[in-house]
């Protein structure tokens, strides 16, 4: 029997997905921003930034995360119409 806390807890609105999608596009726009940053005080060439930015383990994460959460609520939006 599944108990009612982990009913809600598996059961997300579609704005609670946008509001997660919207701080996860923040906190990456920040790794992003602190890594360039850094990478400009070493002098490092632009497209090895690029490259460490496209394998960066975090930043790999949160857009794998971001593709399943827009995934999630894309069939909600399509019903919608």
């Amino acid at each position: 029997m599944v108990e009612p806390a982990q009913a809600q807890e598996s059961t997300a609105t579609s704005q609670e997905i946008a509001d997660v999608i919207s701080q996860l596009e923040q906190y990456r726009a920040r790794l992003v921003d602190d890594f360039t940053t850094t990478a400009k005080k070493a002098k490092l060439p632009k497209s090895m930034v690029m490259a460490q930015l496209n394998t960066h383990p975090e930043i790999v994460k949160i857009d794998t995360s971001l593709a399943k959460l827009r995934r999630q609520d894309a069939p909600v939006s399509s019903y919608e119409e």
